[in-house]
């Protein structure tokens, strides 16, 4: 059964999760806890400032908008719009929180109109600022499977072009859709360690064009695909083991890593948000005290939760003081319409 309201509920829930994680990136989890008290307490912080996850999003969602207004969804017209979103984002004055250096580079790079997006592309990064904003893809309704893992990769290529990166957004849209869907929990981890053996060695050349052949290390589109593919199966595997005997006090992270790099971002948020699949702000806290990119972390755990669980489960009071709340409010409801 599809998840009422779902894609409002993810959106807040990715800003919710990014504002609360923000105050702790960097810090290690005493250092969290001596700034904040028991981690199971933690309160969103006044004001509610989300970072550049958040801000990406959005920029994200402003491009696939204008995509759908041009007419149906296909490479060409998504990558102008999202490009322009990004590059304006780049020379925003909001944008003060503190950014990722492939995301500063790779739009720079993006600004010049007569540069091809490919040559842009930072092939050699698999950072999670690829799949920290790629959410909307996971929401928007109509889309073909195709659509959705093209439209995911598209957008992580332009900015993060290794594998890994690529790989790792497809499977944090595909997350983010089957739970909007009304998938189960208990069988989430398993589906998407299917999708990731069916797609391989797939490589969506139409979305993609020759991408793969600016790295001199792979010998084929699909032996470019599989290395990130096995690089998320490998972390699926470690979440796997980490939820069958889950250890709720233990930092998340000792186990599916820190989240600075796409599949483990991807990961941890996943075993964060599974530790705690009814107790969405639980999942919020655990997410956020980690050692890790804690509001990256946070912000998917956010958007899993919410997808799961629809925009009702967070408390007025924190959606009301969150920042940028009407456009996050705005997508939900139009891709919930």
């Amino acid at each position: 059964m599809t998840t009422e309201r779902a894609a409002t509920g993810a959106m807040i829930g990715l800003a919710l999760g990014d504002a609360l994680g923000f105050p702790t990136e960097f810090n290690d989890v005493p250092s969290i806890l001596a700034k904040t008290g028991p981690w199971r307490e933690m309160s969103l912080p006044r004001p509610a400032i989300v970072t550049d996850d958040t801000q990406m999003t959005l920029a994200l969602a402003r491009g696939i908008r204008t995509a759908a207004e041009r007419g149906p969804v296909d490479p060409l017209r998504m990558a102008r719009p999202v490009r322009e979103e990004f590059v304006d984002w780049y020379h925003s004055p909001e944008n003060n929180r503190a950014p990722g250096r492939t995301c500063l580079t790779a739009c720079g790079l993006l600004d010049s109109p007569d540069r091809d997006w490919r040559d842009a592309s930072q092939i050699g990064s698999k950072g999670c600022g690829a799949n920290m904003r790629v959410v909307p893809v996971g929401l928007v309704p109509g889309w073909t499977e195709e659509e959705r893992a093209g439209a995911a990769q598209l957008q992580s290529a332009l900015t993060h072009g290794h594998p890994t990166a690529l790989a790792a957004s497809d499977l944090t849209a595909r997350a983010v859709h089957l739970l909007a869907e009304g998938t189960e929990v208990t069988g989430l981890v398993g589906r998407l360690r299917s999708y990731a053996l069916e797609n391989r060695t797939r490589y969506h050349e139409r979305w993609l064009g020759d991408l793969w052949m600016r790295t001199a290390s792979d010998a084929s589109p699909e032996s470019f695909m599989a290395r990130g593919w096995d690089d998320c199966l490998g972390v699926l595997d470690r979440l796997t083991a980490a939820l069958r005997s889950p250890s709720p006090e233990t930092d998340p992270c000792l186990a599916t890593g820190d989240g600075w790099i796409a599949e483990e971002a991807l990961a941890t948020a996943l075993h964060c948000f599974l530790l705690f699949p009814d107790e969405p702000l639980t999942a919020l806290r655990r997410a956020a005290c980690t050692r890790g990119d804690s509001d990256s972390i946070a912000c998917l755990a956010g958007a899993f939760a919410g997808a799961h669980l629809g925009a009702d489960v967070w408390p007025r009071e924190w959606e009301g003081r969150i920042e940028y709340r009407d456009e996050l409010l705005a997508f939900g409801a139009l891709w919930d319409a």
